[in-house]
């Protein structure tokens, strides 16, 4: 599991752009000048170290970097640097060719861009309400209740479920190793016991 510390820091030090344009510089010599290059402020973050700090931490930067006003840009380094390499997010929902039930799967990346277009479109609050975990050893799984809002201060949510979340670490820092989600529905009430904390 060392490998994922290593791997999820080059992530977020070096971005394609970034890395593109730390190459760029290195082939100036003293006597050229390099250009001034003007760019967007940077997004505000929280360091890695601090995400990935414990079990509380990581699942609080899980919610909190999704979130935020219509056309607010996300911190996707941010998000990428939460899980392990190879991670996986999955959402099970209804399966409209055969009937019943089906899994998507997708990467961090596939997330990102299948919904950059709503994010941009309309707010999108996710929060935590109630959480059940479970823990052995440097692996724990968080059962994580979740509600939807457009603002933070909307009344009600217009959507609620699940995050099914496993955790490792290994030894310096929590990674997401998988994330499955699944939303309330009117034939899927979520029970009175994932309504409230328990360890």
């Amino acid at each position: 599991m060392k490998r994922w510390l290593s791997v999820g820091l080059a992530a977020a030090m070096c971005s394609g752009a970034a890395c593109a344009a730390q190459q760029a510089q290195s082939a100036q010599t003293a006597a050229q000048p390099v250009p001034q290059v003007h760019t967007a402020p940077a997004q505000p973050t929280v360091t890695k170290e601090a995400d990935g700090a414990s079990v509380d931490s990581i699942v609080a930067a899980l919610y909190d970097v999704i979130s935020g006003p219509a056309g607010a840009p996300r911190n996707w380094n941010r998000m990428r640097a939460l899980f392990a390499p190879d991670a996986k997010l999955m959402v099970v929902v209804p399966n409209r060719e055969g009937g019943g039930f089906a899994l998507r799967s997708m990467t961090v990346e596939d997330y990102i861009s299948r919904n950059m277009s709503a994010f941009n479109t309309n707010g999108f609050y996710e929060r935590e309400i109630a959480r059940t975990t479970d823990a052995f050893g440097q692996l724990v799984h968080v059962f994580s209740t979740y509600e939807l809002l457009r603002s933070p201060n909307d009344p009600k949510p217009f959507m609620r479920g699940i995050n099914s979340i496993q955790l490792a670490h290994d030894g310096k820092r929590w990674w997401i190793a998988n994330l499955v989600w699944r939303a309330e529905d009117a034939g899927l009430a979520l029970p009175e016991r994932y309504l409230q904390n328990r360890q």
